[in-house]
């Protein structure tokens, strides 16, 4: 039962009786909601050690970046399994790896949008008209969350200019993407996860994206002194690039904000290479090549 959700794509009916499977089978895991997205679903997160002064990776983000979520499971899994055998993870001992370290994983921060991208309409049928007016199922890259706003575009850093780098493409309504809301954070998705943080400090943040085999590491003048070097020690472990985002991407996400508002490590994570969706088929080659790098973002 376990290895049919790595099959598909993760609907939320799947990923939630995922949840509650691994909080059943394995003591060690805590599973609860830091809110509900546009729709009420829950946003789902899981605990290894204390929530407080984690570290926080995030995936399912964007919508059509689904393998990220069916990533995040993968590694929980993996881990809690090793941590109950005492076995070691890629090399690293899990019961010394925890020890003075805890990890909680969100691994689908934009369930509706998944929804949508996956069965179109149906997902979203009481937003009425919102999928005829932004293209629909017939988008294959539907990014945006239930209200055609795209979470990584719509939190509280250098949105001002992101809004002004979207109206000069075109952009000023809800879409399938690229689209950041009226105001900042005011999405109940990007608001929820922006209170988990505030609320518990993460030690440091990883939003997994998809694709490009790329890690990001700079925000601003609060970005650490000591980022690159981790940024460096993560791309070495997997053999991705560190890079920088440029354009409508270089503002306004998840790790953006976090290392404006925490000064703390923040990552995005480009999982992969292709054209998203990525197929299911690169979930296990990529999760295999990141599996040391999952491990030392927790140590790091």
């Amino acid at each position: 039962m376990y290895q049919e959700f790595y099959t598909s794509p993760p609907r939320y009916a799947s990923l939630q009786q995922k949840m509650m499977e691994l909080a059943g089978d394995f003591p060690a895991a805590g599973v609860f909601s830091i809110g509900q997205s546009v729709l009420g679903r829950e946003l789902y997160g899981l605990a290894i050690g204390g929530m407080k002064g984690a570290t926080l990776y995030v995936g399912g983000v964007h919508a059509s970046e689904w393998i990220t979520t069916l990533l995040l499971v993968r590694f929980a899994q993996e881990l809690l399994e090793c941590w109950e055998t005492q076995t070691p993870l890629a090399g690293i001992d899990v019961c010394r790896a925890l020890e003075n370290r805890s990890l909680v994983i969100i691994p689908c921060l934009n369930p509706d949008g998944v929804e949508i991208a996956l069965g179109g309409k149906a997902a979203v049928c009481q937003r009425g008209g919102l999928l005829q007016t932004v293209g629909g199922p017939q988008n294959p890259v539907w990014q945006a969350n239930a209200n055609g706003v795209d979470l990584n575009h719509n939190f509280d850093a250098g949105w001002e200019t992101l809004q002004k780098m979207e109206q000069a493409l075109g952009i000023a309504g809800p879409c399938a993407g690229k689209y950041g809301g009226k105001a900042p954070m005011d999405q109940p998705e990007s608001s929820a996860i922006a209170g988990f943080c505030s609320c518990f400090q993460p030690r440091s943040l990883y939003a997994f994206h998809a694709q490009g085999e790329e890690i990001y590491y700079r925000y601003g003048p609060r970005t650490p002194a000591h980022s690159p070097l981790m940024a460096q020690v993560l791309a070495s472990s997997c053999g991705y690039q560190v890079a920088q985002p440029t354009g409508t991407a270089s503002h306004g996400g998840l790790k953006d904000w976090f290392i404006q508002s925490f000064g703390r490590p923040g990552f995005t994570i480009e999982v992969g290479r292709g054209k998203n969706p990525l197929p299911i088929d690169q979930l296990e080659p990529i999760y295999q090549r990141l599996r040391e790098m999952l491990m030392l973002g927790i140590l790091l």
